[in-house]
């Protein structure tokens, strides 16, 4: 299977989809994308740290956390956790933006799919209020690319936690 490359997939004209084919089960990709612990490893465009206040992965939980740009910007996040069903879909309400810069809002749905033999198909939708609001933020922060430099990083960083003991 092709895991190599992120894609961005025709969608609504408010819209942001990505998806990428990663070589590990479900539940590590699962594991990768709600321990806060996995995140701070991988989470952002390359250059990017991020920390974490709060990571509450249940309906009405909240995440909070900040990335740190290699310009020296920071970017803090704040989502709400509106749906979440382990091992296949998490839905958030997503409010951020760079200190001072214009606010990126939207609902995110990842979902995992289990492809057999390893590999999981993890797809990220983005949905804008509007058309403008989503090309700002392609615009601004470069969503499109970032998305799927963040997922090449989770690529990436799994391969390590394969390795480790159980």
């Amino acid at each position: 299977m092709d895991t190599t490359e992120s894609r961005e997939l025709a969608g609504a004209p408010n819209e942001i989809r990505i998806t990428r084919v990663l070589n590990a089960p479900r539940e590590l990709v699962w594991a990768a994308m709600t321990d806060p612990l996995q995140v701070v490893q991988w989470w952002g465009p390359n250059g990017f740290t991020t920390t974490i206040r709060k990571m509450d992965v249940r309906p009405g939980g909240v995440w909070q956390h900040t990335m740190h740009g290699p310009d020296a910007a920071d970017y803090p996040n704040s989502s709400v956790f509106k749906e979440v069903v382990a091992p296949e879909r998490i839905v958030y309400a997503h409010g951020g933006a760079r200190e001072n810069g214009p606010a990126a809002n939207f609902f995110a749905t990842s979902t995992f799919e289990d492809l057999g033999n390893k590999h999981t198909r993890l797809s990220v939708c983005m949905v804008f209020d509007s058309a403008e609001a989503r090309d700002m933020v392609v615009r601004e922060y470069g969503a499109i690319e970032g998305g799927k430099q963040t997922l090449q990083r989770l690529a990436n960083y799994l391969p390590g936690v394969l390795r480790q003991p159980a």
